[in-house]
């Protein structure tokens, strides 16, 4: 499997070469990035054979079979339209599109052309949630209650490597995706009410620094998610699952109970970077001719959820 690794320059880019390269049969053939000078010296770094600033030349190539999009928000559902056109499957990082018209299209350009399309919701693969959703599907827990908190101190525009970004992020189309995603995952189908809260937005960035949202499921379960760019103090998203049978506290790759004792994930999958599961089941799913776990059908329904909650801002 021959892979061009699209904003490779960027933070997860970087992320996803490395998952890439504990993987047998993978190459990265092609990276690309906004610059050439930055990015033809990480291919060179990296041993990579072509480096470009233009996606289409990479596309073009008859040695990239597949995409990983790993490049600003703002451009992933352009850009992940014209991999499918040019019959590249592509995984796409989260999130799949910043709009649910965007996403909307996603899926119809993916059942249009039939050319498989992923989007990143490393969640799902994140073995500390993978360990709990393998209890859920055994009969062995059901949650009642999700309580997460995503905080981060970004009050310039920088990216999770400390440099200047070309884009803006965003607490509700990125940071809370995942958690909307994996609530519903987890709890096994769309929630049926969902309401946001924001607190101001930033002068210059236009965003809200602070946000709260609060999320229903069919079956009962809540979900109560707080978010902010403010948090000057450990960074990162921590979910607690308060669960029938035992409470849960995730962080990344590392699950523990309510009382802060580590659970042994060991046995859980392959690897215990949530990077590079996303990867190997993007890989597999292409092998196999199948669909993947979080295909953009699948997370389209967390899209919808989004929506639902931006419409409910006052």
């Amino acid at each position: 499997m021959r892979i061009c690794v699209a904003g490779a320059y960027g933070a997860f880019g970087l992320k996803h070469l490395d998952a890439l390269s504990a993987i047998d049969e993978v190459t990265v053939t092609s990276v690309m990035g906004p610059t050439k000078e930055k990015i033809e010296k990480l291919a060179a770094d990296k041993g990579i054979g072509h480096a470009s600033t233009d996606l289409a030349e990479c596309l073009a190539r008859d040695d990239v079979d597949a995409v990983i999009l790993a490049t600003p928000t703002q451009i992933h559902a352009e850009q992940a339209i014209a991999c499918m056109k040019a019959g590249k499957p592509v995984l796409i990082e989260i999130p799949m599109a910043d709009s649910l018209a965007d996403s909307e299209e996603i899926c119809k350009v993916q059942k249009e052309t039939g050319v498989l399309a992923m989007a990143g919701q490393v969640r799902r693969f994140n073995p500390s949630h993978q360990w709990i959703h393998n209890k859920i599907k055994a009969g062995e827990l059901t949650v009642q209650q999700m309580d997460v908190q995503t905080y981060f101190f970004r009050r310039t525009n920088t990216n999770a490597k400390g440099e200047p970004r070309s884009w803006t992020d965003h607490l509700l189309w990125h940071h809370a995706c995942h958690t909307v995603d994996l609530f519903q995952y987890q709890t096994g189908g769309q929630v049926k009410d969902a309401f946001g809260l924001e607190g101001p937005h930033h002068p210059e960035l236009g965003i809200a620094m602070d946000m709260a949202i609060g999320m229903k499921a069919e079956n009962g379960a809540i979900c109560t998610l707080s978010l902010s760019f403010n948090n000057d103090g450990p960074f990162g998203t921590f979910f607690r699952y308060i669960c029938d049978n035992g409470t849960y506290i995730a962080r990344y790759d590392d699950l523990f109970d309510g009382n802060e004792n580590p659970i042994d994930l060991s046995d859980v999958a392959v690897s215990n970077n949530g990077i590079e599961l996303i990867d190997r089941e993007f890989i597999s799913a292409i092998k196999e001719g199948r669909e993947p776990n979080s295909s953009v059908h699948d997370v389209l329904s967390a899209m919808q959820t989004l929506d639902k909650i931006e419409k409910s801002f006052s």
